[in-house]
C-alpha cells in the first residue's frame, strides 16, 4: 500500500489524537500518556502538540484520508544542546505494520530534523520491545544507556534503552533513506 508521509499541520488534530489514543490502547508499554490522560488533552492542546514550530514537528503517514502512522520531533532551542533531536511518539496502527512504513516516516523525521540543524538524533525505547529495537538498530541507532524504571503501567516498572543516531554522518543516515 502507497502512503503519503507529510508534516501534520493544526487541522489534523482530530486525526492525530484518534491514533494516539489507539497507540494507549494498544501498545501501552510504548507510549507514556495514558488513554485517560491523552483523552483528557482539549483540541487547543492536541493542535499546539502538533502545529510546527522551529522546535518542532509532527509527521504522519496517511492512508488515503487515514491517519495511519505518527512521529514527532523536536528540538531544545538553546544552542548548546540544539544539535540533539529527540524522536517520540513513533507509532504505526497494526494493519500498516511490517511494510517498511516506519522506517519511511523515521527517515522523514530525521531528514527534517538534521536540514533543522541537528548532528543527532535521540529516542527512547521500552527494553521490553525486542521488533522496536531491531528496528532502530537497523537503522543505524546505537544503545548508549539504559534508564532503570523509565516507565510504570499498573505498578510494573519497565526500562528504556535510550539510542542515538548520528545525523551527520552520511553512512548511518543513508539507511533511513
Amino acid at each position: 500500500m502507497n502512503h503519503d508521509i507529510r508534516l501534520l499541520r493544526e487541522d489534523d488534530w482530530a486525526a492525530f489524537r484518534q491514533l494516539r489514543l489507539l497507540a494507549t490502547v494498544e501498545a501501552p508499554l510504548a507510549i507514556w500518556p495514558t488513554r485517560e490522560e491523552e483523552a483528557r488533552r482539549t483540541p487547543a492542546e492536541v493542535r499546539a502538540r502538533i502545529a510546527p514550530t522551529a522546535s518542532q514537528a509532527v509527521f504522519g503517514a496517511f492512508a488515503g484520508p487515514d491517519l495511519v502512522a505518527i512521529a514527532g520531533v523536536r528540538r531544545e532551542p538553546l544552542a548548546q544542546v540544539a544539535h540533539k533531536a529527540t524522536l517520540w511518539g513513533v507509532y504505526v496502527h497494526p494493519a500498516h505494520r511490517r511494510g517498511g512504513l516506519a522506517r519511511r516516516l523515521l527517515g522523514v523525521a530525521c531528514a527534517h530534523a538534521r536540514a533543522q540543524g541537528a548532528l543527532q538524533a535521540h529516542l527512547a525505547v521500552n527494553a521490553e520491545n525486542p521488533r522496536a529495537l531491531a528496528l532502530y538498530a537497523s537503522l543505524g541507532f546505537t544503545a548508549y544507556g539504559r534508564e532503570p524504571r523509565a516507565l510504570r503501567v499498573k505498578d510494573v516498572f519497565y526500562d528504556e534503552i535510550l539510542m542515538a543516531l548520528p545525523l551527520d554522518d552520511a553512512a548511518p543516515f543513508a539507511a533511513l533513506g
